[in-house]
């Protein structure tokens, strides 16, 4: 591992809900911090809005919306957060995930390697981008493999810290796939730390949870062999 990483292996069962994890990330919860109205409003009506807001702080930032490239700008940004890089936070884009009976009989873990991760800062909303290895060992249940790749999609859009975006995917798969036996590592570049503050672009940040067997200190190292992370 390179010296500029950190790894944080985060315990879901003993980790107070209002630990602090990590420089400057205080989390009240392990779920997104969403208003309980924040489903009342159509997305149709969210871009209306989102584009009249932006494009007067584009106004405020001097810019001239008359220019032909800009002029549109304001849309293709509404659009974009809620129809694309926020749409994990509509529990209606929740990806559904079918079990199918492990009829191979398949009792070692199934690793999946290099699952792209891009995300948005909730502190500055900036890009965070980079990839996550998801595995499990089967209770008896599999899904198909792209529904990992989707879960871990569906949680990276939307406003996000690395910490709990780890946390959420194991949770979720920890669910879906009715197992304790799961492990994330995500590894990943934070735009707010490359083009803001220290700019610092040659860092990056990764995040670990591992649970039931994977504990396990032979499980955990050969799970991490496979990320080329140990010898």
């Amino acid at each position: 591992m390179k010296q500029n990483e950190t790894l944080l292996n985060i315990p879901l069962d003993k980790v107070p809900a209002d630990e602090e994890l990590g420089h400057d990330h205080i989390m009240t919860s392990y779920d997104t911090p969403v208003r309980v109205d924040a489903f009342e409003m159509d997305d149709d009506l969210k871009v209306e809005l989102i584009e009249k807001h932006f494009r007067h702080i584009m106004e405020i930032l001097g810019l001239d919306l008359t220019d032909d490239s800009l002029k549109g700008t304001p849309g293709r940004v509404a659009k974009m957060y809620v129809k694309e890089i926020f749409s994990g936070l509509n529990p209606e884009n929740k990806p559904s995930v079918t079990l199918f009976e492990n009829k191979y009989q398949y009792n070692q873990m199934l690793v999946e390697k290099d699952i792209t991760v891009f995300s948005n800062c909730e502190h500055h909303f900036v890009p965070i981008y980079g990839k996550a290895h998801v595995a499990y060992i089967s209770s008896g249940k599999v899904i198909g493999l792209s529904k990992l790749n989707r879960i871990v999609q569906y949680y990276s859009k939307r406003p996000q810290v690395q910490e709990r975006l780890t946390v959420q995917i194991a949770n979720e798969l920890k669910e879906a796939l009715q197992t304790e036996d799961v492990a994330i590592v995500i590894d990943a570049k934070h735009m707010c730390v490359q083009s803001r503050g220290i700019e610092d672009t040659g860092s990056s940040t990764v995040t670990a949870y591992y649970g039931g067997k994977f504990e396990q200190e032979a499980t955990k190292k050969e799970f991490l062999s496979y990320l080329s992370l140990t010898s």
